[in-house]
């Protein structure tokens, strides 16, 4: 395909015809009363339809992840679709798990997560603006448990909360530094209790990991009541249980804990629910979405968030292991674009041919592969193909995964759809019919804090040690006293490196990854141990993607991807 004649995503999405929802439903089993629609092409399953698919047999997941990310895009959502959609044109019942799109990249410099050229999941617009208003409801349920708490300070704090020692913050889908730190409950004692606040992006609340983690409604309330808000004056900690709030907060959530269901290009059934992310939470959509897909279809193409480093290891150690998923196979997802910034080149240099670069390059996606295969898991690298990848640069690619024994596929689903997936998921049901997988978590879940640490750092990121400040020491010892210690570990750190520093692309070595604190996800049931300079709220870029976007007099998006 010749660059300059190449369509937006929007407007490849905008020409696509999509077929009745119910219809899609059909596909996988679901009946018309199974589905509660908002509008024709978008439901959710109800709460019947889950409870009835659950006597099912399940089906064979797949997991998509990726090197780590580069400015240059690596496509891991535009494979996983064509991935799902390759499968269904080999004869297969396949279904995509995928994640709901924050507001804050979509408005932000990343973009949304519906993946992009005929690999996409539709209507493409809805999903990456407000969708079914699942992170609207996690926003409101989360800011209403910090109201329920500021209150309970002005009428007379009975838990005796240390208003110092409050860890719930304030939310917003929307990138927005300023308000990392703020005061709030200033003019006066009615206007509240005065004291130091501050605002996280939705996605990193507590509530969305919960809701992501939980098995059903009663599951989520009794998650929901295990969340620690702060901590009393004699340090011990303060749940939403000890405040009597989980209720209210599930009753806000009833609608959102329901999966979505929406289509592709292709009309592959797609669940679409939950969207933690990956380089501050665990990065995986939800347990009931993947469990229903599973439920409902032979095969189940999912993906976590980022590289391997990241979402991969916290799908395998959080969520499968919680959930009781047993990945079949992996699928890693490559460029030669990407692959030529982690050897060294600027985005403004990847339209030329750099094979130094690439070769360079290579040595972030082995490390990637070898952490898989760690996990026991067989795996195939998908080699993501872009228009400006030369021959020669596609050929010295294949010739380094031949001489690592990497079993790879050419992927063109961006321009081809899922026929530019065939190869791809033909050596993905090789994989599966060889039972090739022997999936074993790389740490025990009663090691202590600081050995399953070591062993994130140490054995998928490469790093030489571990530093811990005195502040996360401290931390470990309240958290074992507490009885937290047998919890799995979520890595907050940048997505760009294996190591924490940002600046670090390729594959460092001899490195120290610095712990600086850690974090009670009790109600999730993972603590958050935080490198680096990592953000919970991010910020914007100097030229937001917000400002080319717009709207036509039909009511049409422009510019949005």
């Amino acid at each position: 395909m010749n660059a300059n004649s190449v369509k937006s995503d929007i407007e490849i999405a905008q020409a696509a015809t999509m077929k009745p929802i119910m219809e899609i439903g059909e596909k996988v089993g679901l009946m018309p009363d199974d589905l509660e629609l908002f509008g024709k092409y978008k439901a959710k399953l109800s709460n019947e339809a889950l409870s009835r698919i659950n006597r099912n047999e399940n089906g064979k997941v797949i997991l998509v992840t990726a090197i780590n990310p580069t400015p240059a895009g690596e496509g891991k959502s535009t494979v996983t679709v064509g991935l799902g959609d390759a499968l269904n044109r080999l004869g297969k019942n396949a279904m995509i798990a995928m994640r709901e799109p924050s507001l804050g990249p979509t408005m932000g410099v990343k973009g949304g997560a519906t993946g992009g050229g005929y690999a996409q999941v539709l209507p493409m617009e809805d999903i990456n603006l407000h969708f079914t208003g699942d992170i609207h409801a996690i926003t409101t349920a989360n800011n209403a448990l910090a109201a329920l708490i500021d209150n309970h300070l002005q009428q007379g704090n009975e838990l005796k909360i240390d208003q110092r020692r409050i860890v719930w913050k304030r939310v917003l889908d929307l990138n927005d530094r300023a308000l990392r730190k703020v005061i709030i409950g200033l003019g006066g004692p009615v206007q509240g209790v005065p004291r130091e606040d501050g605002f996280d992006i939705t996605v990193a609340s507590e509530v969305m990991a919960v809701l992501c983690l939980a098995n059903d409604l009663q599951d989520l309330k009794k998650k929901l009541g295990k969340m620690v808000i702060a901590y009393n004056i004699d340090r011990q900690p303060v749940t939403v249980s000890d405040l009597g709030a989980e209720g209210a907060l599930a009753l806000l959530l009833k609608e959102a804990v329901k999966p979505n269901i929406v289509q592709t290009l292709e009309h592959t059934p797609a669940l679409i629910h939950g969207g933690p992310f990956a380089n501050i939470a665990h990065g995986c959509n939800s347990v009931i979405a993947t469990k229903a897909a599973a439920k409902l279809a032979d095969y189940v193409v999912t993906e976590a968030g980022f590289g391997a480093d990241l979402g991969a290891e916290k799908f395998l150690h959080i969520k499968a292991r919680s959930a009781g998923i047993k990945p079949e196979a992996v699928v890693i997802v490559a460029t030669v674009r990407a692959l030529k910034m982690h050897g060294g080149l600027r985005k403004d240099q990847l339209a030329t041919e750099d094979i130094e670069a690439l070769t360079t390059g290579f040595a972030n996606l082995k490390k990637h592969v070898e952490t898989i295969e760690s996990f026991g898991l067989p795996f195939v690298v998908a080699i993501n193909r872009f228009v400006h990848d030369t021959d020669n640069e596609l050929k010295v690619l294949s010739a380094l995964c031949d001489q690592y024994q990497i079993p790879y596929a050419m992927t063109e689903v961006w321009e081809h759809g899922g026929e530019g997936g065939i190869l791809l998921a033909e050596k993905v049901l090789k994989l599966i019919d060889n039972k090739q997988s022997n999936f074993e978590a790389l740490y025990n879940i009663k090691d202590s804090l600081e050995e399953k640490i070591n062993a994130i750092a140490k054995k998928v990121y490469g790093a030489g040690q571990v530093d811990f400040t005195a502040k996360a020491r401290k931390q470990m010892q309240d958290f074992t006293a507490q009885g937290w210690s047998s919890l799995p570990i979520c890595m907050a750190k940048t997505q760009y490196s294996l190591s924490d520093d940002p600046a670090k692309l390729g594959r460092p070595e001899d490195f120290s990854i610095t712990i600086r604190e850690l974090k009670p996800s009790i109600g999730a049931g993972f603590i958050v141990a935080l490198t680096g300079d990592v953000m919970t709220m991010p910020g914007l870029p100097k030229a937001p993607a917000a400002m080319k976007m717009d709207v036509d007099e039909n009511g049409n998006a422009i510019g949005l991807f």
